[in-house]
């Protein structure tokens, strides 16, 4: 499993059939990792110099984009990243994609290769209502609704706040693998304490004598039905 941490490189996939709409998310989001040079030199004009402006300036991650014309493209291009163990963080997946699926199917199809994945619906249109959309999709944290025409702040805000929920979901999913692989170790550690001889390593009698039971219960076990039927009928006669 991959994890970007707050400053590494996040991934976007944008699904939309409309060309204009992906230029505009590289403009919005490249210009959220390079402040333009107009905004470094009013900076510098405030601060004094371009050093107090730099380090007084947030540090925003990176996007890399993908973009994919139809939701077909988009499933191809989400499955591609997990086999390359660079799987995205959020998606923006438009409502409207004819003559192929909609949001909500395309959607549907990136959770069956990706659960993981952050998803925002870009829609102008009220095709569906947000009751449909749950009834479809599930109520899920992972979904968020975007109005067109959106506003290039709210694009950032949602790319930012999304890719850091992703990359702090993945990283908890590796400490909780780490603390089961621990117990596990150390229960294994216990058993063999409490099982062998602490100075040479041997088995003491506690290890002996369930071993011994063990291969009591196999016998019993392996015995043919006539040989245990005669075993009942002893015991009976003595008791």
């Amino acid at each position: 499993m991959q994890v970007a941490n707050s400053q590494a490189t996040r991934r976007i996939l944008v699904i939309d059939d409309n060309d204009a709409i992906h230029n505009d998310f590289k403009k919005t989001l490249g210009a959220a990792a390079a402040p333009s040079a107009k905004l470094a030199g009013a900076k510098a004009a405030l601060f004094g110099d371009d050093t107090a402006a730099t380090s007084l300036a947030p540090r925003l991650p990176k996007f890399e984009l993908e973009s994919a014309m139809q939701g077909e493209e988009g499933l191809q291009k989400l499955q591609a990243s997990l086999r390359d163990g660079k799987p995205f963080n959020v998606a923006f997946v438009d409502m409207r994609m004819p003559p192929g699926w909609d949001g909500v199917q395309t959607i549907e199809k990136l959770w069956e290769a990706d659960p993981d994945i952050q998803v925002v619906i870009c829609t102008a249109y009220s095709d569906y209502s947000w009751e449909e959309i749950s009834h479809r999709l599930g109520v899920s944290d992972r979904l968020l609704i975007l109005k067109k025409p959106f506003d290039p702040i709210e694009v950032s805000q949602l790319a930012v706040s999304l890719s850091e929920k992703w990359s702090l979901k993945q990283r908890a999913e590796l400490k909780l693998d780490e603390m089961e692989r621990l117990v596990e170790q150390r229960t294994t550690e216990l058993t063999h304490a409490a099982l062998h001889d602490k100075l040479t390593g041997l088995p003491n009698r506690a290890l002996l004598r369930d071993r011994l039971t063990q291969a009591i219960e196999r016998h019993k076990r392996n015995l043919p039905i006539t040989s245990r039927c005669c075993s009942w009928i002893s015991i009976a006669s003595r008791s």
